[in-house]
């Protein structure tokens, strides 16, 4: 092979932003690849905020979806990405509109969108760095937040055992449409399949879960104790959505969906009676890229 640099790109479409990641992969013969970030751009579109309440995404989102579509467009380009993929989660898919946009965004700026479930989304997610960090002597469960959707998976013996998705998202709880139900049927799954192992370690995904990382301070690969979330969700709710703003730095569209983030991390943790959280700062744009390479180069998946 020589020495291999291309560029891919990996749009990821959620309920609370868009993203862009472009990496660079570089390979020498039949080294390992290494994917390095080039460039990571997000545009605060919370189209969750239209279909979880109205079954639909306004004209207005789809004007602003349309020109982040065209600039991604064009930041590809002048990048030289060799290969995309632009994957829509759980907004898109329950928008009765998402279809239509996804045709008129093909149209205009050329981007074709993959609209995803929830089983999808964690496979793509499981095929980042994840096993990098994950003993195989420890059983971890996999907690992805987003603003529609919450994936759970399960990994013990180094390998995923079970994957759940559950319309419990950040977006979807700001906004009152959460049900008891559906808690108790998180609750229930978490708790059954983490009964036959003793000790249970959370990993946790998302740009959330990213953002109070960062604030602990803790040294990368550190992780975050229940006590710590827990105090710190505390702190976020004795201050008013400006006070988050101002004094924790925390960009508009994050202040308000923080605190349901935390929520769902907690629960987790407390139902799986997990003690520590790992933040591996992973997601479905870093798993996208990896499913270019493999699909491109006939690795495993």
């Amino acid at each position: 092979m020589g020495f291999l640099t291309e560029k891919y790109a990996a749009i990821d479409i959620g309920s609370n932003a868009i993203r862009l990641l472009v990496a660079t992969v570089n390979q020498f013969d039949d080294q390992p690849p290494v994917f390095k970030k080039t460039s990571l751009v997000r545009v605060p579109i919370r189209l969750g905020q239209d279909v979880f309440t109205d079954g639909k995404i306004s004209d207005r989102n789809k004007s602003r979806m349309l020109d982040t579509m065209q600039a991604y467009s064009r930041l590809m380009s002048v990048h030289n990405v060799l290969e995309y993929k632009a994957y829509a989660t759980s907004a898109m898919r329950d928008a009765s509109n998402g279809p239509d946009i996804s045709k008129v965004i093909k149209k205009n700026c050329g981007i074709d969108i993959e609209i995803i479930d929830g089983s999808h989304e964690a496979a793509i997610i499981a095929m980042t760095d994840l096993h990098n960090m994950i003993d195989v002597n420890k059983v971890y469960l996999y907690v992805d937040v987003g603003g529609g959707s919450t994936e759970f998976t399960l990994y013990a013996d180094g390998k995923s055992i079970v994957s759940r998705s559950f319309k419990i998202g950040t977006v979807r709880l700001l906004n009152d449409m959460v049900k008891s139900h559906l808690w108790q049927e998180a609750e229930q799954w978490i708790k059954e399949v983490c009964k036959p192992y003793n000790k249970i370690e959370l990993i946790g995904s998302g740009g959330n879960i990213n953002n109070i990382f960062k604030n602990s301070g803790k040294s990368v690969g550190s992780p975050l104790s229940y006590f710590y979330l827990s105090s710190y969700y505390e702190k976020l709710q004795s201050y008013t959505y400006e006070e988050r703003i101002y004094h924790l730095a925390l960009n508009q569209d994050r202040a308000d969906v923080i605190i349901p983030a935390c929520r769902i991390y907690l629960r987790a943790m407390k139902w799986s009676e997990a003690k520590n959280i790992h933040v591996p700062k992973i997601g479905l744009a870093d798993g996208i890229i990896k499913s270019i390479y493999n699909q491109k180069y006939d690795k495993s998946q």
